[in-house]
């Protein structure tokens, strides 16, 4: 069956071109000129991305696979440079381009008077290009290119204001920290090549499934997936690899949108998901996915409680969520944390947003306890994170509400301490996310009234501050509206049985998680023509009753409306009490307010002895005591031969005939031996 052409590689190319055109010629160019070629390029790509969709129930076969060129051949192996379209893919390209073009017309606004402003949107065009690249690839050769790439845009976006030491620590921690992560992928493909002799998806798939379980023991498949999870911890910043995603913040508001919230960040869980045939075939690295993610969902939201900078609550809060995947995942329901990675997007890339529009407005302020009181003055910017603060909460009708809501009944049926642990954690996320809300809407505003318009984010000029307390221009606020719009009605794809939908999301996600071979698309079937066994869902109803799944609903909704009255109750009727709760429990808020001090644990035991190694042992021991002394001695040793010799060249004639004197005797003599000997 003769598979129809998408021009799958024109997608990524197009923000490639545009990071191209930028980086080299954007100096010259005028702001709008920079402007039309990222928004150009970038706005063509989710045209084709949206193009791709349409088309999408017409192919004839999936996965749709197209080969853009012949790439590595060696031996038996081979890796070509393609593309791979099915359900899960086109989900993750519909995110990638939709909420990345959104993201670069409010960067538009907020980066403005930037002086780097073409190189910026020449990073967040070439960030778009790797992420692509990953979620398109048909092999995981492919997929690591767009891996280390966005890992490369990630830097420079992050580390944008390199003049700031902060900014270009965070960038250099954010890419350090992801090596770890990367190098238990490299291994863990190395592996895949020794046993099934390929890295394509297919092929690998298709062999990974003549393997049982490993129910007993670490096995191949075992230690693959939990290599690949080291990668994905990496990335998608989970215990114990999380502390480069709050400090990436020092980057640009829009930087926080688009690589910490809507993209770069669930690449983990995509590889994951992408991966699901591996995983399931290894339930114990199934076990430790669910473990870490469920432990990092619940340990960051403890932290985001006591944050007061509103970029770093968000932060944590991301953190968080990724956990929350990460534990649907792990419980085999990959499609509900796919749905759950959706949702996010569209809320926490307004949330970051919204909190950006509140920078804007109060001149780059960021600390919490100087605002207050402004959704009178950002009206707009109020309303659009209201609802990504309730979509967040778990607030129905509200997106986060169906994802989240899934995703605890999916755990419950695994394992009640997964679900116990995911309420709690749903809890402390609505009493975080509504804390802010108090503290940066509600009240008097209590910054600087001279501060908030003589002062930009970070200093760098950007003119957030201009006239006072002030709302975003239109650029800035169109996006905020249509997030809002996304988070509020985008769950409805996924209403379960049990509150009268039919989770269409899960039924569209089926037969990525239930097959990894070709199969006839079923919404291409002929008449009378029956779709194969292996497209059933992944779980298209539980089999416990529709009460029960509504009671554990009715408790998640109660948890997360018992966030934002305690919220409402201490940041709203008592804004005295936190302080009075702080000073009663000082060493355990002083713990989490400072992170339980685990960036400074992971400086005494890691950071501090590789220093003092590289600078004791290696610089001195080594480079200076051997390496430069071997060189350094070497050159005075030569000086000094030369300085020795160099006194036979004096000049006077009678010094020269003794010189000739003494080597002919010393010819004569050799000469004479040689003969003698030879005799």
């Amino acid at each position: 069956m003769k598979q129809p052409n998408l021009y799958l590689w024109l997608i990524p190319l197009l923000p490639l071109l545009g990071a191209a055109i930028n980086g080299l010629l954007g100096k010259r160019f005028s702001r709008q000129a920079v402007v039309a070629v990222a928004l150009g390029f970038s706005g063509a790509a989710f045209c084709m991305a949206l193009w791709v969709a349409s088309q999408f129930s017409s192919l004839p076969l999936l996965p749709h696979v197209e080969t853009v060129a012949p790439w590595l051949r060696s031996g038996g192996f081979s890796v070509d440079f393609a593309f791979y379209l099915d359900q899960l893919s086109l989900i993750m390209l519909l995110v990638v381009t939709g909420v990345g073009f959104l993201i670069h017309i409010y960067s538009v606004g907020y980066m403005w008077d930037d002086p780097g402003f073409y190189r910026f949107f020449s990073y967040l065009n070439l960030f778009m290009f790797f992420m692509l690249t990953l979620v398109l690839g048909s092999s995981y050769l492919v997929m690591f290119i767009g891996w280390e790439g966005v890992g490369l845009a990630s830097y420079l976006l992050i580390g944008f204001w390199f003049t700031k030491d902060s900014a270009a620590a965070a960038g250099k921690k954010a890419f350090i920290v992801n090596r770890i992560g990367d190098f238990g992928f490299l291994i863990a493909l190395f592996l895949l090549i020794q046993h099934f002799n390929s890295l394509d998806f297919q092929k690998v798939f298709e062999a990974a499934k003549g393997y049982s379980p490993e129910t007993a023991g670490v096995g191949f498949l075992t230690a693959t997936a939990l290599l690949l999870m080291l990668g994905a911890a990496g990335k998608s910043a989970q215990i114990p690899l999380y502390v480069w995603l709050p400090d990436a913040m020092e980057g640009p508001t829009p930087v926080s949108a688009l690589i910490h919230a809507a993209t770069m960040v669930t690449a983990g869980v995509y590889m994951v998901a992408r991966s699901h045939t591996i995983f399931e075939r290894a339930p114990s690295a199934l076990t430790v996915v669910a473990i870490i993610g469920t432990l990092t969902a619940f340990f960051a939201a403890t932290i985001g409680i006591a944050q007061t900078d509103i970029k770093k609550v968000l932060a944590y809060s991301t953190v968080s969520q990724l956990g929350y995947m990460f534990m649907a995942c792990g419980v085999g329901a990959f499609s509900a944390g796919i749905f759950h990675l959706m949702t996010h997007a569209f809320f926490k890339g307004l949330l970051f947003l919204a909190a950006g529009s509140v920078i804007h407005a109060v001149g780059g302020e960021q600390d919490m306890r100087k605002m207050g009181g402004l959704w009178r003055k950002i009206p707009w910017t109020w309303a659009t994170m209201l609802i990504a603060t309730c979509a967040i909460a778990g607030i129905p009708p509200l997106a986060g509400f169906f994802s989240k809501d899934e995703i605890l009944w999916r755990a419950y049926q695994a394992s009640w301490a997964y679900w116990l642990v995911g309420v709690v954690t749903a809890f402390l996320t609505s009493f975080y996310m509504f804390r802010l809300m108090y503290m940066t809407f509600s009240g008097e505003y209590r910054g600087d009234a001279e501060t908030a318009h003589a002062h930009d984010d970070h200093a760098h000029g950007h003119g957030h501050g201009h006239g006072g307390v002030h709302e975003s221009p239109a650029v800035m606020i169109v996006p905020l509206v249509i997030l809002a719009f996304l988070s509020f009605f985008g769950g409805f794809v996924g209403v379960p049985g049990s509150l009268g939908g039919h989770n269409q999301f899960d039924r569209f996600l089926g037969p990525v998680f239930r097959s990894s071979t070709p199969v006839v698309n079923a919404a291409h079937e002929q008449p009378g023509e029956a779709a194969p066994p292996e497209q059933t869902t992944e779980g298209t109803e539980p089999e416990a009753g529709h009460a029960t799944e509504i009671t554990f609903t009715a408790i998640s909704v109660g948890a997360g409306l018992l966030g934002l009255f305690l919220a409402w109750l201490l940041y709203k009727r008592s804004p005295d009490l936190p302080d009075r709760i702080a000073d009663s429990l000082h060493s355990l808020y002083s713990a989490v307010a400072h992170k339980y001090w685990i960036d400074e644990l992971y400086a005494a035991i890691f950071v501090k002895p590789l220093i003092v190694i590289s600078s004791v042992v290696f610089w001195r021991g080594i480079d200076r005591g051997v390496i430069d002394a071997t060189l350094d001695g070497s050159a005075e040793t030569a000086k000094e031969v030369s300085d020795n010799l160099r006194h036979m060249q004096s000049g006077n004639l009678r010094s020269y005939a003794g010189w000739i004197a003494i080597g002919a005797t010393g010819v004569i003599g050799y000469m004479v031996w040689v003969w003698a000997g030879a005799r």
